[in-house]
């Protein structure tokens, strides 16, 4: 008999079968970029939330997977695997970031050209890897510094974080104030002004959840 665990086990062990992470692989198959987050496995009321058919249809379909190699992917992965942390996430430097066509209107990364990179650590869901390109951040990070940056993740006044405006540009900041209308940013960097940006003039704004220095 299926089990829930095994079944979602299953979606993970296809999505990094693909170098995908859960939400890419929603993406790719047509569905909501949070469709296969670990929160949404369970209802409000803690009940098992079990993904559809269809859904499971269309992964098959974007990813060219068999239905036999899903069926060995469920009978094969443990419940531990579910909460296994992935080790390698994509990878994309600031300039590309900017010229768009890379993340959803959510801040995911989408679309093709994408390298991986290994972390140290794991990473959460939808989390990908920004290449520090330039002096402008110095002195807190550097050229060619890697910074990981999670979609998903609270952010909070002192936090740092990537922000990616409707023009296309993009930048690391520090959060210093956050309103319904207006996102004030500290520059890292002592020789750039600080920024205070219109939320309508925002395409995303993520949290960097670790770099390497």
């Amino acid at each position: 008999m299926l089990s829930h665990d095994q079944v979602w086990a299953a979606i993970d062990g296809l999505a990094e079968r693909y170098s995908l992470s859960a939400s890419g692989l929603a993406k790719r198959a047509g569905l909501d970029s949070t469709a296969f987050n670990k929160s949404k496995r369970l209802s409000s009321d803690g009940r098992p939330r079990w993904p559809s058919t269809e859904s499971l249809a269309k992964v098959m379909e974007a990813t060219g997977a068999s239905l036999h190699e899903l069926l060995v992917l469920i009978e094969g992965k443990s419940a531990q695997a579910v909460s296994a942390r992935r080790t390698t996430v994509p990878l994309i430097g600031f300039a590309q970031a900017g010229a768009g066509g890379y993340f959803d209107d959510a801040g995911f990364p989408a679309g093709q050209g994408w390298e991986l990179v290994e972390l140290p650590a794991g990473a959460g869901d939808g989390a990908y890897a920004l290449q520090v390109q330039g002096d402008s951040m110095l002195p807190l990070y550097r050229d060619g510094d890697v910074l990981i940056v999670e979609p998903d993740a609270a952010i909070r006044r002192g936090d740092r974080v990537v922000l990616k405006t409707n023009a296309g540009e993009v930048m690391a900041k520090i959060l210093a104030r956050r309103t319904t209308s207006l996102i004030e940013l500290v520059s890292l960097n002592p020789e750039h002004s600080d920024r205070s940006i219109l939320v309508s003039e925002v395409e995303w704004l993520a949290r960097i959840v670790w770099a390497s220095q």
